[in-house]
């Protein structure tokens, strides 16, 4: 195979390939990236055997061939290369040769054929969405993950189709994210699928930045694959129950509060220098008007703030993880913030003003 390329056009969507490769191997072809010249154009596959990402890049000219090269040199190469450089690329048998200018670089090669592929089987539901709806949907949840939990189910988010509404959650079993959108072409039937925290980190990127096309998601018993023109991302997904967590949310909370968001967070994070670094323990006073917030850590060193606050109920004493605040608050966007509880062993519901589209309930803790 031969072709000629401009880096620009190529570090972008090696980048996004080689990011789904591990960098210890159980076999030596998942370090490579499979390399495929058809008909002026260039196909790139990266895949660690649980998540695959293919990207088109079209009309160049060349040769037709395939071959696989190690992802991560040529990635390292290509970021090494001046901006404006053209790379001629050949492989042949065991070999690879790349020329750039006065630069050359011979890089080996392994057999295409023994480049694995995830076969997912047929497709049982398909529906479109906008993608910066999709990725903020993951954005707004995947962070309430757990890692490397024994309950395998708890590392990943789960996505769930209900008819016209499709609903990110996440959870780690002190603190739930849940974020819903309408979907503007109905999903045939109710399905759930939980996607695992690798496939959720890839998607980010994978989704990127700014683009506003639709990407295709597809889904059966096994697998997730999400498409947009020129690129696919295939996953495969956890197999176990998500928990119920529409009962987890359905506590009595009629306690209110709403604040400046941004002041909220500022106020946590000057406080949360002298928290307890393990555990990370917070002490929040409500009372009407006011919101005290308290620190303190083995050292015997304190911290206390305040800040004023539209709080009408009664006095209430609880304690936080203020990372799990601080995370929640993060992801929403309005200037305001409500918070709903009910007293110091229930937890605390974060969401934006008049919009429960996205939901964080944060359960307390003892200090």
């Amino acid at each position: 195979m031969k072709f000629k390329i401009e880096r620009e056009m190529l570090l972008g969507p090696l980048a996004t390939v080689t990011g789904v490769v591990e960098r210890r191997q159980t076999l030596p072809i998942l370090a490579n990236v499979f390399m495929r010249m058809e008909e002026n154009r260039l196909t790139l596959v990266g895949t660690d055997l649980e998540v695959e990402i293919s990207i088109e890049i079209g009309t160049l000219s060349g040769e037709d061939g395939e071959c696989t090269v190690t992802a991560r040199k040529l990635l390292d190469i290509c970021r090494a290369l001046p901006e404006t450089a053209t790379i001629d690329f050949s492989g042949e048998g065991d070999k690879v040769k790349m020329r750039s200018g006065r630069s050359r670089f011979t890089l080996q090669a392994l057999p295409s054929k023994d480049f694995p592929r995830l076969e997912a089987g047929n497709w049982e539901e398909r529906f479109k969405m906008p993608q910066p709806e999709l990725r903020n949907l993951f954005d707004r949840t995947a962070f309430s993950m757990a890692q490397q939990d024994v309950r395998y189910f708890l590392n990943g988010v789960l996505i769930e189709l209900d008819g016209k509404t499709i609903t990110t959650v996440a959870t780690d079993g002190h603190r739930l994210a849940r974020s819903q959108t309408a979907l503007s072409s109905p999903a045939s039937a109710q399905r759930q699928a939980i996607v695992p925290r690798k496939a959720v980190a890839e998607l980010g990127r994978f989704l990127g930045e700014g683009a506003d096309d639709d990407v295709t998601v597809e889904i059966n018993a096994n697998h997730i694959c999400l498409s947009k023109p020129g690129a696919t991302m295939i996953s495969k997904l956890i197999d176990g129950k998500f928990p119920d967590y529409k009962a987890v949310m359905a506590q009595v909370l009629n306690q209110k509060m709403t604040t400046d968001r941004r002041q909220f967070y500022e106020v946590l994070a000057r406080t949360a220098v002298l928290t307890n670094e393990k555990y990370r323990g917070i002490r929040l006073e409500f009372s009407p008007g006011s919101l005290k917030v308290s620190a303190h850590n083995p050292e015997h060193e304190e911290a206390t703030d305040e800040i004023p606050v539209d709080y009408a109920g009664s006095e209430i004493e609880i304690g936080f993880n203020v990372t799990y605040l601080m995370d929640a608050l993060k992801a929403l966007s309005t200037d305001q913030v409500e918070a709903e509880l009910q007293d110091s062993n229930t937890g605390c519901m974060l969401h934006e003003p008049d919009n429960d589209d996205t939901l964080y309930l944060i359960m307390p803790m003892r200090l």
